[in-house]
């Protein structure tokens, strides 16, 4: 993604499951060690069951070994990973272990310094894993994942696992943050039309307010809350308007810390954020008022939508997977999506998100297992169980069959995006994971935005 001027997607969102990416089978068996395969295109998979096994033969072959893998991930789509890892099982004899936790963030360092550290963790954040880094926890990656990862990936985003000029993880999953699901029907029911301008939103927000407002029917819904890493979707509000409101050029002095958390350009932003989520006008539909956000969980924020008590939840594309089983995500179903407008319609910035996966040590089984999951293979088999998009370049937007998705990617892949990285995994991890996250909560609760954020500024190291 080049950081350049956004051409204006007039493009409206929507949809369920998956896409498939094309992408070539990573190579370099001898690379990562183990028995390695034959050479037939029917080769006998490590458990003799006789699958196809052509596609794993660069893994090798293990006898029976488990792979631990640590992550954020939960529930459904914690299921949905696993399922990815079947036939490579199969076919390398590798058991592959994942645990996925809320508390990943504060976890992950405390087994990592208690010496029980798993073999692989997926981190959310690049601070959390530069940390990791600076700390001697994690190993370099082999050359097999980084051959994937310049194949598959901008600069940009090899960068963020790049750590003082030495490759550490690839990136795995990619996701659009700057969306706004709502219920096409009501729209359609009450003539109301999809904002492009931030002006436009917030009059569109006041006019559901006068139209439908009560104690239990709001223009807006929202949770926050999410274990340890309670308050992050906050912090992804604030960082979508400073954005829109200071640009991107201040948005990367905040996010390294030349421009002050509590400068004036962030607080507008914050602010813009408060007058709707501080707003008991405004927010919870079919919840509570603006502070039981709080403790509303981020899987749950949205389905008021689906109640009609709720027309609109900021969250991103992969909050697609949170709909019940059976809900109609199209342009005229249940609930559909469209882009989170910017301060003009000329100009629309993007904030995206990703995982990156890192090694905690150098054994062949794990060094397989990390660069499965930079692969081709991979990516294929976890985008066609559904619910998530990647910004690999080999992507191809068509081969989705969800338009909020298919959307996602050609946004993720447009070279002219003033596209930037969610700002809080970005920052060191004891204020973007630390402070930020925990201040954002006490917003919520009724503490004013400056002294809030006065106090995320004297956190930063």
């Amino acid at each position: 993604m080049k950081m350049l001027k956004h051409r204006r997607t007039r493009v409206l969102l929507a949809g369920t499951a998956g896409l498939a990416l094309v992408l070539g089978a990573c190579g370099g068996a001898d690379d990562l060690g183990g028995g390695g395969g034959g050479g037939s295109d029917t080769e006998t998979d490590a458990t003799g069951s006789g699958a196809d096994c052509s596609a794993f033969e660069e893994y090798g072959t293990f006898d029976g070994e488990t792979v631990t893998v640590f992550s954020s991930i939960r529930e459904v789509e914690a299921d949905q990973l696993q399922d990815t890892f079947e036939a490579f099982t199969e076919c390398t004899g590798i058991t592959v272990e994942h645990n996925g936790s809320g508390e990943f963030e504060q976890q992950v360092v405390v087994q990592a310094e208690g010496g029980n550290a798993p073999d692989i963790a997926i981190f959310p954040q690049p601070g959390l894993l530069q940390r990791m880094v600076a700390d001697g926890h994690l190993v370099p990656a082999p050359d097999t994942v980084e051959a994937n990862a310049d194949e598959g990936w901008s600069e940009d985003w090899k960068a963020y696992g790049t750590v003082d000029g030495e490759f550490y993880a690839a990136p795995l999953m990619s996701s659009v943050k700057s969306f706004v699901w709502y219920s096409p029907s009501a729209f359609e029911e009450n003539g109301y039309e999809v904002p492009e301008t931030w002006d436009e939103l917030m009059a569109l927000t006041e006019q559901i307010s006068a139209d439908h407002g009560s104690e239990t029917v709001k223009p807006w819904c929202q949770g926050i809350e999410s274990g340890g890493a309670t308050g992050w979707p906050a912090t992804d509000w604030i960082e979508d308007l400073v954005l829109r409101s200071a640009g991107a050029e201040a948005y990367d002095q905040w996010v390294t810390g030349e421009l002050a958390f509590n400068s004036p350009e962030i607080v507008e932003a914050v602010d813009m954020a408060g007058a709707i989520l501080k707003n008991d006008d405004y927010t919870n539909g079919g919840i509570g008022d603006s502070r039981s956000i709080a403790t509303t969980s981020f899987n749950d924020g949205g389905l008021p939508i689906l109640e009609g008590n709720c027309f609109m939840h900021r969250q991103a594309s992969f909050y697609e997977a949170q709909w019940p089983e059976g809900t109609d995500v199209s342009p005229d179903g249940d609930v559909f999506a469209f882009y989170l407008p910017g301060v003009t319609a000329e100009e629309a910035p993007l904030l995206v998100a990703g995982e990156f996966v890192g090694a905690f040590n150098d054994e062949e089984a794990t060094q397989a297992v990390q660069a499965f999951m930079s692969s081709g293979e991979w990516a294929n088999t976890r985008v066609e169980i559904g619910g998530v998009v990647s910004a690999n370049r080999a992507v191809d937007p068509e081969a989705a069959s969800s338009d909020v998705l298919r959307l996602a990617i050609e946004l993720l892949q447009d070279e002219n995006a003033v596209a930037r990285f969610d700002g809080s995994d970005l920052m060191p991890s004891e204020v973007g994971a630390g402070s930020f996250w925990t201040g954002m909560v006490e917003w919520i609760n009724g503490a004013d935005t400056q002294g809030v954020l006065d106090t995320v500024e004297q956190s930063w190291p």
